[in-house]
């Protein structure tokens, strides 16, 4: 009677186990892949050299022409960042002093380090020469 009580109980554990295991969502890798398909448009001067800024201090997370990167950081060319949701100031603030993960399961964003207001500012014109060509007004 002990042998076939403890076989019920391993096959209730295995059970809820599977159970358990079948509400989970599956792992995700990281892929790097971009996120977003983003049109180039012919940028403005300041918007150059923002890009320039952005590839030295940001494409490393938010991937080329600010496109994401599956798996490590959102792309900013999206409907979610556009100026009347996430005004310039907000991206100011994020690289500042980094942002508790709000509209994406990646993660919080560290501040950026060893970038200027200035610089930033330059950057904000990229990324909004870039939204405003894939309709993001």
């Amino acid at each position: 009677m002990n042998r076939r009580a403890l076989l019920i109980g391993i096959i209730l554990l295995v059970g809820v186990f599977l159970i358990y295991r079948s509400f989970q969502p599956p792992e995700r890798h990281a892929t790097g892949a971009a996120m977003a398909n983003v049109v180039i448009p012919q940028l403005s001067a300041q918007a150059q050299e923002g890009e320039t800024l952005f590839n030295r201090s940001c494409a490393s997370c938010h991937g080329k022409n600010a496109a994401g990167q599956d798996g490590i950081a959102p792309p900013l060319v999206h409907k979610i960042y556009e100026p009347g949701h996430h005004g310039d100031v907000s991206f100011l603030l994020a690289a500042k002093n980094g942002v508790r993960a709000h509209h994406w399961q990646f993660g919080d964003m560290p501040a950026v380090d060893e970038i200027t207001d200035l610089e930033l500012d330059t950057i904000i014109v990229y990324v909004r020469e870039l939204q405003r060509a894939n309709g993001i007004n």
